[in-house]
């Protein structure tokens, strides 16, 4: 297998220099590299303190490029470039072509009657941030589905995201409407029955999160918003109704800044997550690591003012020193959030797992869960896993300049905390470490741990990678245990766990079958969020499959090979994947929408959306 940590930084850090002369005009003195230096590296390389660094801008698709310098916030810097050098540029930064990524879904736009706005048909989104704590749960009259009636469900159509290579933008769904994010930037509200277009939206980057529609009150008539950040730290918020911009803002103005986790609302605040690529801008030996930090940004969710930052580390970074090549070591640095927070109104906090720190000295809030104060952002209590895990990609550079002495285990907690309560009456916030354990903690006693169990043996994707669902006493613990070689030694337990939430105890774990039978990037693990319905729990693997467990012992009732090819509402077709990122299987009335395809990190790619219903 290759070298798991050379092949992220030959993704992320490599330039697209095979495609640097991809467009028509190829004159040397003028090509993407030499575009770049000329319009681009002096701010994106630390001139300006909220432009997106290098390694942030070769994940973005080459459409999300130019649409900026066409008409967004680079089209000043772009003016003196000619349309062919601009593409040339723009295919440069990403390593692909256009015409390998299409500007636009040519799916059909719905009729009038379509495209009108239910507002009978309220948010059907449960558990990413309100009540009850990001539990992903749907019940019988909210699902339509159950353990009894899964094996009915069909594919009724599938839409396909044009050009990408992975799907992760959990749906939402209301008024009618399924709203989805996508690799190019474009957000969708679909039409849920049919897939037809409501109405898109362009972003300035991928939009690789969950999008969350704020609730409304039965009656009323105003057009709710919904809210999302993209890969390079933009938060929107959208007329649902007609796709409009409400408002936008940057967080944070650290260059690295990228939003992974879907935002929390409620009531008129939103709360949005902020984590960062920081971790790979550090295999640069000239780059000075690091300055990030964690943290949640809190707004007014209606006018879009930021009122405050929770930081995950409360004192900014300084110099602590220099690294082998005379560049500026700062610290404290990392703490990143990237999951949802699970908010506790009647406690005053929410609760969110933070990621390693990037640089030495390691800090008490790294792998850490955290309560911090919904009032002003103070870190009210922090329980701290995994002491001194300090971690960044130096670490996996032939030179390792930047690697810190601690050199990780990078054992991040990646899914979303859940705010629990026992038959018993008692209350738990539940974590799920990357490390393979899970933890119960008291939020009455400053997060002391009430039990802890080892299920799996961890690893840089997991262990518990993107998030776990709950039924009553019953958590639902999707496991990863990616192989990512010899770092991570030890038996692997992909698969999925049921653990008694009183206790700890194992109920039962159902070890997924490798299927993969040398396909590339296949692995038969859980690594994308799960959901549970009422006797069951559905879940995505990275071989591509999706499988419901039952509730009782974890049978698999029902299954669903999602790598194949698809003919899609747009007359063309699409294909499936991995599942990945913290976007489960979304539930409503007798219908179940998946994304599939996870096109990054040695995984299968794919670019569709997969609408089931009960058979008729």
């Amino acid at each position: 297998m290759m070298n798991y940590f050379r092949g992220i930084l030959a993704l992320l850090m490599a330039a697209g220099s095979t495609l640097a002369g991809a467009a028509a005009d190829t004159a040397p003195e003028r090509n993407g590299a030499a575009l770049y230096q000329q319009y681009c590296a002096s701010c994106h390389e630390g001139g300006v303190a909220k432009a997106p660094q290098f390694s942030l801008l070769e994940i973005m698709p080459p459409s999300s490029i130019l649409r900026a310098m066409q008409g967004g916030v680079m089209q000043t810097q772009a003016a003196d470039m000619t349309a062919v050098e601009q593409q040339r540029l723009a295919e440069y930064l990403s390593g692909r072509t256009l015409a390998e990524a299409h500007m636009q879904s040519t799916a059909p736009m719905c009729s009038a009657e379509r495209a009108q706005f239910d507002f009978a048909a309220r948010p059907d989104t449960r558990g990413w941030g309100v009540d009850p704590g990001n539990q992903r749960f749907y019940s019988s009259d909210l699902a339509g589905v159950t353990a009894a009636n899964i094996g009915e469900l069909e594919l009724k159509w599938a839409f396909a995201f044009p050009g990408a290579l992975r799907a992760r933008s959990q749906p939402a769904i209301a008024g009618g409407a399924l709203f989805v994010g996508s690799q190019d930037g474009t957000v969708y509200a679909l039409d849920r029955e049919t897939g037809c277009i409501r109405w898109r939206f362009a972003t300035v980057a991928e939009v690789r999160n969950g999008i969350v529609v704020a609730d409304w009150q039965q009656g009323a008539t105003a057009a709710p918003l919904l809210y999302f950040g993209d890969l390079v730290g933009n938060v929107y918020a959208l007329n649902a109704v007609t796709g409009e911009l409400a408002w936008r803002d940057r967080p944070d103005d650290h260059p690295s800044l990228t939003l992974t986790a879907s935002p929390a609302v409620r009531g008129d605040r939103l709360y949005v997550p902020l984590s960062s690529l920081e971790v790979t801008a550090a295999a640069d030996p000239g780059y000075a690591c690091c300055t990030f930090r964690g943290g949640v940004a809190v707004y007014n969710a209606k006018t879009g003012e930021k009122l405050h930052t929770s930081y995950t580390i409360a004192e900014k970074p300084v110099v602590v020193g220099k690294n082998a090549v005379g560049t500026e070591r700062m610290a404290p640095s990392g703490s990143p959030v990237w999951n949802t927070p699970a908010l506790d109104p009647a406690r005053g906090v929410m609760y969110v797992g933070t990621g390693e720190n990037y640089s030495s000295p390691a800090n008490d809030t790294s792998d850490a869960i955290l309560a911090l104060s919904l009032e002003d952002g103070a870190i009210v209590w922090s329980q701290q896993m995994t002491e001194g895990d300090v971690w960044n990609m130096g670490c996996e550079t032939e030179q390792r300049v930047n690697c810190p002495p601690e050199d990780g285990p990078d054992y991040d907690f990646g899914a979303a905390t859940i705010l629990a309560t026992t038959s018993e009456g008692r209350d738990l916030v539940l974590a799920g470490q990357k490390s393979g354990e899970v933890f119960a903690l008291d939020p009455d006693k400053g997060g002391e741990i009430v039990w802890r169990r080892k299920l799996g043996r961890g690893g840089i994707q997991g262990g518990v990678h993107f998030g776990m669902a709950l039924d009553g006493d019953v958590l639902y613990v999707p496991m990863s245990d990616f192989d990512g070689g010899p770092r991570w030694p030890g038996e692997m337990f992909p698969g999925m766990f049921a653990v008694d939430i009183r206790t700890g105890e194992v109920l039962w774990y159902n070890r997924t079958v490798d299927i993969c039978d040398g396909r590339e990037f296949c692995q038969p693990g859980l690594s994308a969020a799960t959901s549970a319905i009422e006797g069951a729990v559905v879940a995505g693997g990275m071989d591509g499959m999706l499988r419901a467990y039952r509730k009782a012992d974890g049978k698999v009732l029902w299954s669903f090979d999602s790598v194949r090819e698809y003919q899609t509402t747009d007359g063309g077709s699409a294909t499936g994947g991995s599942f990945g990122g913290a976007a489960g299987p979304v539930f409503s009335d007798g219908m179940m929408f998946v994304n599939s395809g996870y096109g990054i990190y040695f995984h299968m790619p794919g670019n569709v959306l997969l609408a089931f219903g009960l058979r008729e």
